[in-house]
């Protein structure tokens, strides 16, 4: 087995998913994605003649963003046809997954230049061939009887309960991830990542993240209404099946407290984000000077009632895989969809907090009042 370097990365800036208020919202899903990889060849002076594949990920694979978003991105990007795309969907996990992808298949030797990423417009989500089942089942009942799946959030709500886990705990999280966040993008730490995306006509849409409120405080969060305890108790079909009797199929006692807000739950955001990989041999055949190796990689489920609980056990499997111990690793990254994930993680691992998340969750707590996001 050889080695998957990871060359460059870059995303656009994180704008508001909502139409017609995010600086995103009007971009098709493909111009996100060909502005990527754009900058992607751009950068690295890149003959796309010679990228063996171009794996995407998106959570949603329907309406503007289902068709092969890789492949059709990289042709808006002017990309060499003889460029190959592929689209993957594993939710929230999916531009992860892309990457895992492209280092496995750079690193048996079957390419050399791989470029992963993944496109998310969370603006169109209302439009006519986004929506569908209220059910992560899409109506499968018998599957539902064994593996009853909620909204996230209700889920979110359900483990913070279960964890003994506080909303002042929870607020915390978001606190910290807010100012860390206000203090990466000072110091200029996602300079060499972030770039610009233009309209048409050439003028600028974005340059920056919108979604950060640095100035957030515990006040502000205090005051914010918990923002699943009226969706867990809506009616989902005609039966009136909701939320929170899936969570009681396995957990009948459960009173779920509802600690998750708008200021510790998902934001609703637009972007693309692109990274290249090459393995040594053409890299250093090209001139490429990596920033990273990938050293392992490892997936892994976890109670579909619970979804929300498998990033500790796929911490640890990776880190068997690798053969290291959490003491070997320095800086760790975890999602704060939820804050109670991050929460979790960290107590569980009894990991050093100045180790977790160092640069903050910066797609997040922008609309109060949005929905939250399935993801």
């Amino acid at each position: 087995m050889s080695e998957a370097w990871i060359i460059d990365a870059c995303r656009t800036p994180r704008g508001v998913g909502k139409a017609g208020k995010g600086a995103l919202s009007a971009f098709h899903p493909q111009h996100l994605g060909a502005a990527v990889l754009k900058a992607i060849a751009a950068r690295n002076q890149l003959d796309t003649a010679l990228v063996d594949d171009i794996i995407w990920g998106t959570s949603a694979q329907r309406g503007q963003q289902s068709g092969d978003l890789a492949r059709m991105a990289a042709l808006d990007a002017g990309f060499d046809i003889r460029a190959s795309g592929m689209t993957l969907d594993r939710y929230c996990g999916s531009g992860i997954t892309a990457v895992n992808l492209a280092a496995a298949v750079v690193g048996s030797g079957s390419e050399d230049l791989v470029i992963a990423g993944g496109t998310e417009m969370m603006s169109t989500y209302g439009n006519p061939g986004m929506r569908n089942s209220p059910f992560m089942d899409n109506d499968n009942l018998r599957l539902r009887e064994v593996h009853p799946q909620p909204h996230q959030g209700i889920c979110a709500d359900a483990i913070a309960t279960l964890e003994g886990i506080s909303r002042q705990a929870l607020d915390e999280v978001g606190l910290v991830s807010q100012q860390r966040a206000g203090r990466a993008i000072a110091e200029g730490r996602f300079s060499k990542s972030l770039i610009p995306v233009y309209r048409d006509d050439g003028t600028l849409a974005l340059d920056r993240d919108e979604l950060p409120r640095p100035s957030t405080t515990l006040a502000d969060l205090a005051g914010l209404k918990p923002a699943f305890h009226a969706m867990a108790d809506h009616p989902l079909d005609e039966s009136g099946m909701t939320y929170r009797e899936l969570v009681r199929m396995q957990y009948p006692d459960l009173n779920i407290q509802h600690f998750h807000h708008a200021g510790n739950s998902s934001g609703v955001a637009d972007g693309a984000a692109a990274l290249l990989l090459a393995s040594p041999t053409f890299a250093q055949a090209h001139g490429m000077k990596p920033r990273a190796r990938v050293v392992a990689m490892a997936n892994m489920g976890d109670s579909p009632t619970l979804m929300l609980n498998a990033p500790v056990p796929a911490t640890l499997k990776v880190l068997r895989k690798a053969g290291l111990s959490l003491q070997d690793i320095d800086l760790f990254e975890i999602n704060e969809a939820f804050a109670v994930v991050a929460e979790k993680y960290q107590r569980d691992l009894k990991l050093d907090r100045d180790k977790v998340n160092v640069n903050g969750a910066r797609l997040r707590w922008v609309i109060r009042s949005a929905p939250p996001a399935r993801c």
